[in-house]
């Protein structure tokens, strides 16, 4: 299963293709059977099986799991960190396996299969006609950390960038990629700007302690959520929720928790920004000057979490053995839509 992850964040990529979201143009021909819906990412179960992919249309009447093998006939492998778009494919980070499994993202085909040049592979994005994946090299070294550039053609590893330990997600925005270092198995604290131009680090910006999830507004800042470090760390500090000024790349502005909360799960939407805490989800306006005092939504507690369209999407791994759960709230009325059973341990949600 994930290490000390939250989701995070959009996967939506720079230089992509923008597909139907939610009922955007609705007469235009489908793209696959899998085209106007939610895909669900499922890590199955730790060290042994395989995860999966679940599909559930935009108007939730249609649910399907193990899209990737009805398919291909195959396992996708073990573990199903997250998936990234770019243009029409779909690529699939299998953690465990050491690959990524690249697929048509409409029809679910598989396209090809990345197996060398990667260790410990977390997360995709696209940047400037490359792909960039984190990975973690061997997770008890903190000196081998790499991000691996993908050729988007022949679906090779065409180099590596050296970066910080416990690199995370990773997000394209105004040419250059932001990628999250959370520590592995271990803790850190750091953002690396890569410049897709050059591969190179440019600039590593720190924030708080753990950083979990990013995302941005629609002034194009970046707001990190940082976890802070767990009491059983033995050096518990509080969680952070840290804006970043993408034409600077400096720390525009700071909002900080109490020592014993551990914040998690960033999102925006509309300009609004979501997380959990506590097993409560807030929000707050990103022009806010303080943090929210009240929960939108109150005992609920998500492995992932997404925003879209007036909904929120939350799933629930339960004994991280069964299958879990796609729950989809109003967030008008704060009422249950509708629960959808899905894969073990659905850890990613992404709009396609």
């Amino acid at each position: 299963m994930k290490i000390k992850h939250a989701i995070l964040a959009s996967l939506t990529l720079g230089l992509v293709f923008t597909s139907c979201e939610n009922g955007d143009d609705d007469n235009r021909q489908s793209l696959g059977d899998y085209d106007r819906g939610i895909l669900i990412s499922n890590e199955g179960p730790f060290q042994n099986g395989t995860g999966t992919v679940s599909y559930v249309s935009y108007d939730l009447e249609v649910a399907e799991n193990e899209i990737y093998k009805k398919v291909n006939g195959e396992d996708l492998g073990n573990i199903v960190q997250s998936m990234g778009f770019y243009n029409k494919k779909a690529f699939v980070v299998v953690n465990n396996s050491n690959s990524i499994v690249v697929v048509d993202r409409f029809t679910f085909k598989k396209l090809g299969e990345i197996k060398e040049g990667l260790l410990n592979p977390r997360y995709f994005t696209a940047a400037n006609g490359k792909g960039y994946v984190t990975n973690w090299g061997d997770p008890n070294d903190n000196n081998d950390d790499f991000v691996a550039i993908i050729n988007l053609v022949d679906f090779t590893v065409e180099g590596t960038i050296p970066v910080e330990f416990g690199p995370e997600v990773l997000e394209e925005e105004n040419d250059m990629v932001y990628v999250v270092h959370q520590g592995a198995w271990g803790y850190n604290n750091k953002i690396s700007v890569i410049d897709p131009a050059s591969d190179k680090v440019v600039k590593t910006i720190p924030v708080g302690d753990v950083p979990n999830s990013i995302a941005f507004d629609d002034a194009d800042n970046l707001w990190v959520m940082c976890g802070g470090k767990p009491e059983y760390s033995g050096a518990e500090s509080n969680g952070m929720l840290v804006k970043i000024n993408t034409a600077t790349n400096t720390v525009a502005n700071t909002f900080e928790f109490t020592t014993t909360d551990h914040p998690k799960q960033l999102d925006i939407e509309d300009n609004i920004i979501y997380y959990a805490l506590n097993k409560n989800i807030y929000s707050m306006p990103a022009s806010a000057a303080s943090l929210p005092t009240s929960a939108l939504l109150e005992n609920v507690s998500f492995y992932a979490m997404r925003v879209d369209d007036e909904k929120l999407y939350g799933t629930d791994a339960k004994d991280f053995n069964s299958r879990g759960d796609l729950t989809i709230y109003n967030l008008n009325s704060k009422e249950i839509i509708k629960t959808i059973p899905v894969g073990i341990i659905p850890g990613g949600i992404y709009f396609n």
